[in-house]
């Protein structure tokens, strides 16, 4: 064992009969590495959860909404869908294809009034390009029958209206129809055949699903449809595969929407804060260095006599420099260890960290009105935990560098002119 491991080491051990300085010395370190040891565990911690929430939310969306949407470019209802449907499927990369309408509506219940986005659909097709059979709570999609007129609500929307299965609701179409007395709007009474809860705040509370030919007649769209969604194998390919496609679908007055570009400020909102989060909290490991720096530089002074005499005895200004750097080494490793299990254990077992904690303290932390789904996931990248790891080794690595280069400079006969 080279000898500057060795004493680097020893210096690093607290005494259990420490007085004074030693004493503080010995504190000192200790609270850099618990301080390490936190940011470490924080940033862990978060960037799991940040993580799991991108990842859920992109999930729970898309298995609501589509990969790509093929729509027209001005709005107005796609004649053949069916075309535009046969088109898409050459691809290799489409799963699934399906026709929707979506329109705005109001449902009535009671009392109870509710802004809506209807979506008329085809149970079979939508049930291959969305997840609504996963997400069911009370009856099925195949429970839309055509001339039915069923409806199936998300579970807040049901909620709020104080709708369940087998009632009866009113939906009431912004176009109206010419009469001799007025223009008044279109109304159908539907009834409840379904409820699912996507987990998604957004289609929860206002999303209603309606057979594909009720939508039609409702909304007096004959056959046509407002555009034909897409499920592709790897939903990361949407961009490549949506230009793609648009060289396949020869139908003018057409355009495709990937779910990239859909939904792409939000999803650039969660990235955009997940980095500034990674950024704020490298400073606590940033904090806890600056005690790294104290500690050190507390352990050189106390130290000068013995520096000294390793001079005298031939030690060269590098050993003396590589003793203490090895000493802020040994500190960030142990920080680094601890926060590393303490942020893995929880991020793994955050299920039942979180229960825990809003038991303990009676009060909600995970909100779905707010943070849009329903449960808090967690997920762990070991990219971004070698990150964490190397950025804080190094911000230790680098703070123990001054205090081992004073040490360094260290005079022996300066050092030992009053022992």
């Amino acid at each position: 064992m080279f000898y500057e491991l060795f004493v680097g080491m020893r210096y690093t051990r607290s005494r259990k009969r420490a007085q004074g300085r030693n004493r503080l010395v010995s504190f000192t370190t200790l609270v850099s590495i618990l301080g390490i040891a936190l940011g470490v565990m924080t940033l862990i911690v978060v960037l799991s959860v940040m993580n799991g929430f991108q990842e859920e939310l992109r999930d729970r969306t898309l298995g609501v909404a589509s990969h790509i949407e093929v729509e027209s470019v001005e709005g107005s209802p796609v004649p053949d869908w069916q075309q535009v449907a046969e088109y898409a499927a050459q691809h290799p990369e489409v799963a699934a294809t399906a026709p929707y309408v979506n329109e705005q509506g109001m449902l009535t219940h009671g009392d109870a009034v509710r802004g809506v986005q209807v979506r008329g659909i085809l149970p079979q097709p939508e049930s291959k390009v969305a997840n609504f059979d996963k997400y069911m709570r009370a009856g099925t999609l195949d429970a839309l029958e055509p001339g039915r007129f069923g409806i199936i609500l998300g579970r807040d929307l049901a909620r709020s209206l104080g709708a369940k299965p087998g009632d009866k609701l009113t939906l009431i179409a912004p176009q109206g129809m010419v009469t001799p007395a007025a223009v008044v709007p279109r109304v159908r009474q539907f009834e409840v055949v379904g409820i699912f809860d996507a987990g998604v705040i957004q289609y929860d509370a206002a999303l209603a699903l309606i057979h594909l030919t009720d939508a039609q007649a409702l909304y007096r769209m004959g056959d046509t449809v407002s555009g034909v969604r897409l499920r592709l194998e790897n939903l990361f390919a949407a961009p490549t595969v949506s230009r793609e496609l648009a060289k396949i679908i020869l139908i003018p007055d057409l355009a495709l929407r990937d779910w990239t570009r859909i939904h792409a400020n939000f999803f650039r909102a969660v990235a955009l804060e997940k980095t500034m989060m990674m950024l704020f909290l490298f400073l606590i490991v940033g904090v806890a260095a600056f005690n790294v720096v104290a500690s050190l530089t507390m352990t050189v002074q106390e130290k000068a006599a013995d520096i000294a005499i390793l001079r005298t005895l031939g030690a060269s200004p590098f050993s003396v420099m590589t003793i203490f750097v090895i000493q802020g080494s040994f500190i960030g490793v142990v920080g680094l260890a601890a926060g590393l299990a303490g942020g893995l254990g929880i991020a793994f077992n955050l299920d039942a960290v979180i229960p825990a904690l809003e038991t303990l303290f009676g009060m909600t932390l995970w909100d779905k009105s707010i943070y849009f789904i329903s449960e808090l996931p967690s997920k762990v990248l070991a990219s971004d935990v070698i990150t964490i790891l190397t950025v804080s080794f190094l911000l230790t690595l680098i703070a123990a560098i001054y205090p081992s280069w004073r040490a360094a400079c260290t005079k022996p006969a300066e050092a030992l002119r009053y022992e």
